[in-house]
């Protein structure tokens, strides 16, 4: 194992090496190999779709036989294209859409992946590489629908603190591709989807909404979702919603017939990869889970209870210890204050700024909270760093954390503390990693 920074000398460094083991274990070309199938007899279409779409198409063109065919196209997220190995040939086209918003570029590359499964035969092979982000690069409204709605609605949803099955429940039934409708265009020929998970439990359903397999979920699910946060729509969908006509391919359905779909990297590989660090350093590590779910900064009281427990020598952990976690948060979006900018930050901040007044100074616990992918939200930053001293810092500053906490104002909390995680896209995405370091 490469050299780490010595965890009693220098806490914060040692959480980055534990981010980014895990964000390595998560990278396509360690994991691709071995999961590939055999060249067709006919043609092999690449589409694909989400953060580590890049990666995993340059991953595929380094593993595919340079004599057998191969083109296609993936839609990424703006800046998450990773710069091409030198002399690899490009087959697969790479293209950038907007996340966690949809825009027009997503709808065009929508159409052009789309369009690429049209006049396939059994003899041909589709590779679907999938990763979290894809639900709003794969952009192709429903009828009745406009780009516009679709952004409202996106928008709506991610302000609501939904969580992400409920909202990709939405997105299957008001897209003309995802919730396996792109498997269904494919039709007769194979499908194997690769794919890099980013929700909680692994089920390829959820993620990037299941363009390639079958949907459980139902029009009426869908619309009661909607009503419940509530969204409003067109009146035509709504109708469409009623009466089933927006209805997504179920289990069982032909078009499913002999296709595969395989887990490249998932959030508790990673955690494990980081938990097997920890111990190399000489210290107890626990997983508590990859499936954590709720309100950050609800989230982050229950872990703050945990540390503060190992640090005072109580409870399930001994310390010296490494206590990880993933799964996906969420934050509900409270009302504007008057008189402060809107606020900035992601879930991975969200609860830091939760976790740092929870611990309330504990001695001898540091945290780290960040995006697998390296963005928290919409920001610069993949998360951020807490230390015993926060709360301190922040007096001597004249910041007050509970003031942020109301403004969903975490960034510009942990700018001020020069506590940000930045690492810039990873070009992969296992959705959120927490690490709490008790010494």
């Amino acid at each position: 194992m490469a050299a780490y920074p010595y965890p009693h000398q220098n806490p914060k460094a040692f959480l980055r090496y534990l981010f980014d083991t895990a964000v390595a274990r998560a990278q396509p070309l360690l994991n691709m190999q071995g999961l590939l199938p055999p060249p067709p007899r006919g043609r092999t279409i690449v589409v694909g779709a989400g953060k580590a779409a890049g990666a995993m198409a340059h991953a595929l063109e380094s593993l595919w036989p340079a004599s057998a065919s191969l083109t296609g196209l993936v839609v990424t997220r703006y800046h998450h294209t990773p710069p091409r190995p030198p002399g690899l040939p490009q087959r697969i086209e790479v293209v950038e859409a907007s996340h966690p918003v949809p825009d027009q570029a997503g709808v065009e590359a929508s159409q052009r992946l789309l369009a690429l499964t049209r006049g396939l035969s059994a003899d041909d092979l589709v590779i679907c590489l999938i990763s979290g982000g894809g639900s709003s690069l794969l952009t192709m409204p429903a009828d009745g629908l406009t780009l516009s709605d679709k952004q409202r609605i996106n928008r709506e949803l991610l302000e609501s603190g939904a969580p992400i099955g409920e909202m990709n429940t939405v997105r299957k039934h008001l897209s003309r591709i995802k919730g396996g409708r792109l498997a269904a265009a494919c039709h007769p020929a194979k499908v194997v989807t690769l794919t890099i998970s980013d929700v909680p439990g692994d089920d390829p359903a959820v993620i990037a909404s299941g363009p390639t397999v079958p949907d459980e979920t139902t029009c009426e699910q869908a619309l009661a979702l909607l009503d419940r946060y509530g969204i409003s729509m067109p009146d035509g969908v709504r109708f469409a919603l009623q009466t089933g006509a927006l209805e997504t391919p179920k289990p069982g359905d032909a078009v499913f017939a002999g296709h595969q779909v395989m887990m490249m990297a998932t959030p508790m590989q990673s955690l494990q990869a980081a938990a097997e660090a920890a111990r190399a350093a000489g210290l107890n590590a626990y997983v508590l889970s990859d499936e954590i779910e709720g309100e950050s900064r609800e989230v982050a009281k229950v872990h703050a209870a945990l540390a503060r427990a190992a640090a005072r020598g109580h409870g399930p952990f001994q310390k010296p210890c490494v206590i990880v976690s993933g799964g996906e948060t969420t934050v509900t979006l409270r009302p504007p204050v008057a008189g402060f900018p809107k606020g900035k930050g992601g879930r991975a901040g969200e609860f830091c700024l939760g976790l740092a007044m929870a611990l309330q100074a504990q001695d001898g616990v540091w945290a780290l909270a960040a995006d697998t992918d390296g963005i928290d939200g919409v920001e610069d930053n993949a998360g951020a760093l807490v230390t015993p001293d926060s709360l301190q810092r922040c007096d001597r500053l004249a910041l007050k954390p509970a003031a942020f906490a109301d403004r969903n104002d975490s960034y510009r909390l942990f700018e001020a503390l020069g506590d940000l995680v930045v690492s810039g896209p990873t070009h992969t995405n296992v959705n959120d990693f927490r690490a709490l370091l008790v010494l």
